[in-house]
């Protein structure tokens, strides 16, 4: 009679079956050395945009207005955490770091390369709401671009990332007509939400020496080439909520090159507390 595979061939078997059934370069990450320096900076800076703003949504957990705000606004946490996975351990693996927690959880500020608009402090809900529809309608249409990246690692991590962001961008839409065309307060409140965002939009479309270098190349997208149809999209939400779009400020640059504000640190010390007061810990 032939033996019975054992518990550890079965679980080989099936980990091989999972692999044969993944696509080439969706989410698998290329082996060490295969992204160059300016590529991982690029996947640094997709990955802590969504680290960081999984975070700030993860602080309405239990704070917001009703259970149903609170569950949508936690599942577009743990989408933008599951993104952050993604592109940091694609990072990880062209890098010296051991894994995506080690990027996420054992790096200073300085290090962190994510756009100054995710950091800033949910303040009221009007607030987060306006911030997640200038930073979504922009990922929104980043990564629709990037599903066709020249990387395939990026292009399969874009793909299935857009469709969730696609979410996103709808319930943030909904939420700031609702609250603009709302009451008189609501309107004071997400017209102040927005103010307080707008200043960080031109980041966004910043484009920098290695950037536009990864643009050539294929593997990155030129945010330029759609700022125009981002700022229509936006005009549009706000038309439509009853709103003006806020007058263009002094632009604040500086995340990228890991010149954050004050925000940042407070939040990270919060969210790297548990990983570095116990580094050996497992879980």
């Amino acid at each position: 009679m032939p033996s019975l595979p054992t518990i550890s061939e079965k679980d080989e078997a099936k980990a091989e079956a999972k692999d044969k059934r993944l696509p080439k370069g969706s989410f698998d990450a290329p082996s060490e050395g295969a992204h160059d320096a300016a590529t991982v900076d690029y996947l640094l800076e997709l990955g802590d945009d969504a680290l960081i703003l999984g975070q700030r949504l993860g602080e309405w957990c239990g704070h917001a207005a009703s259970v149903e705000v609170d569950l949508s606004l936690a599942n577009l946490g743990l989408d933008l955490i599951g993104q952050a996975t993604n592109f940091l351990t694609a990072a990880a693996r062209s890098s010296a770091a051991k894994d995506a927690d080690e990027l996420a959880f054992h790096r200073d500020v300085l290090d962190f390369k994510n756009c100054l608009l995710v950091e800033q402090p949910n303040g009221d809900f009007a607030q987060t709401m306006a911030r997640q529809l200038l930073f979504s309608t922009w990922q929104h249409m980043l990564l629709g671009r990037l599903a066709e990246s020249r990387d395939e690692t990026i292009a399969g991590i874009a793909a299935k990332s857009v469709k969730e962001v696609a979410y996103h961008r709808e319930l943030a839409s909904d939420w700031v007509i609702r609250l603009g065309d709302g009451t008189e307060e609501s309107a004071r409140r997400m017209a102040e939400g927005l103010d307080w965002n707008w200043r960080f939009i031109p980041e966004l479309f910043e484009v920098t020496e290695d950037k536009q270098d990864l643009i050539e190349r294929g593997i990155a997208v030129d945010p330029l080439g759609f700022e125009s149809e981002y700022r229509d999209a936006i005009a549009s939400v706000l038309g439509e909520a009853q709103l003006d779009v806020p007058d263009d400020q002094r632009p604040i640059l500086g995340g990228r090159r890991g010149h954050h504000s004050e925000h940042l640190g407070h939040l990270l010390a919060v969210m790297q507390f548990l990983p570095r007061t116990y580094p050996d810990a497992e879980w």
